[in-house]
């Protein structure tokens, strides 16, 4: 699975805030998520939340240049 640093990761299970969307601050054998509902940070280790993703943004996507 494709995931790179500042992806927005749509999670098939919301955080117990009630946001189901988390930014990617770290990959490797662990990813550091936040939380874009509370803010919250937190490490899991890569197999559980692979499990776990239903979509992945990647950043270049959210934040298009238009050739400027």
């Amino acid at each position: 699975m494709d995931i790179r640093l500042h992806d927005l990761l749509l999670m098939k299970k919301q955080h117990p805030c009630g946001s189901r969307e988390m930014k990617v601050l770290r990959t490797g054998m662990d990813f550091r998520l936040r939380c874009t509902g509370c803010g919250r940070e937190f490490m899991v280790p890569r197999h559980k939340i692979e499990k776990h993703i239903r979509q992945v943004t990647h950043a270049d996507e959210q934040n298009p240049d238009n050739g400027a």
